[in-house]
């Protein structure tokens, strides 16, 4: 089953251009990681009024990138990201999901 996801984080002020930087530069492994549970056509965009990072998935089978956070892999990526977005203890993106009132195809 497809499906779309939304969510949205927040960046620390004046990162950015960090940030920009080491998505170009995604590791492969992680790419590979996200592709091979179902996240396609991922898109983030950003805010400059309130820093907000707005995240935009496809996904097939239901799951998504938000639902990878045991894997150790995705633990390194937080690691790596986390001196540049609010995170939580573990070092995970606060990251609030968003409910999609509209669609159009």
């Amino acid at each position: 089953m497809d499906m779309r996801q939304a969510f949205v984080m927040k960046l620390k002020q004046g990162c950015k251009e960090e940030y920009k930087r080491r998505h170009a530069e995604i590791w492969p492994a992680l790419k590979a990681l996200l592709s091979s549970n179902g996240v396609y056509d991922y898109s983030i965009y950003f805010d400059e009024e309130t820093n907000l990072l707005f995240a935009f998935q496809r996904t097939r089978g239901g799951s998504g990138s938000q639902n990878l956070g045991d894997d150790p892999l995705v633990q390194r990526w937080w690691a790596y990201m986390a001196d540049l977005m609010e995170t939580h203890e573990d070092n995970s993106p606060v990251s609030i999901p968003l409910e999609e009132v509209f669609h159009m195809d």
